[in-house]
């Protein structure tokens, strides 16, 4: 496994539609564990392949509906993943790996199901709720080639994030 560098922002390979994956092979392994490694080291809650660089619908998320104080939450594989379903709305903050230090309000579903496949090929239906869907639709938006920016407003410095109002 290694660490792969992660695209900022102004990269055109983020603004770029990523095409299905074909092959389950090896190099789709070495992609998904290098990915997984990549992840970890950045500490985010989703990464998609096109932020590596790599344009195919490949994308990790953290299950964290699936964390305990004796687990992490578990890394979900989503190879080809499309929103099946999706129910709700919630707004909050919102970042990303690509973009470094800032957050944007971003409204997102409150719950997704999703259909996709894994590492071998088999296809799979997960539900997410509150992050866990929103780092779904965040992941899967890169895939077509877009970033949450474009869905918020006004972007914050993350270290200086306005007060809430009541």
């Amino acid at each position: 496994m290694a660490l792969r560098n992660i695209l900022k922002e102004g990269d055109p390979t983020l603004e770029k539609a990523s095409r299905n994956v074909e092959k389950f092979d090896e190099r789709l392994h070495i992609l998904l564990d290098d990915m997984r490694e990549t992840l970890a080291d950045a500490e985010g809650v989703g990464l998609a392949a096109p932020q590596v660089g790599v344009l195919r619908r490949v994308a990790l998320v953290l299950d964290l509906a699936q964390e305990t104080e004796e687990q992490d939450a578990p890394v979900v594989e989503l190879i080809n993943p499309v929103i099946l379903e999706t129910e709700g709305e919630i707004t909050a903050y919102e970042g990303c790996l690509s973009i470094p230090g800032v957050l944007g309000k971003v409204s997102r579903p409150m719950r997704v199901r999703v259909q996709a496949r894994d590492r071998t090929g088999v296809f799979f239906e997960m539900e997410g709720e509150g992050m866990t869907a929103r780092a779904l639709c965040h992941e899967i938006d890169h895939l077509d080639g877009q970033l949450y920016t474009r869905l918020c407003d006004q972007l914050y410095d993350k270290d200086n994030l306005p007060e809430e109002s009541e």
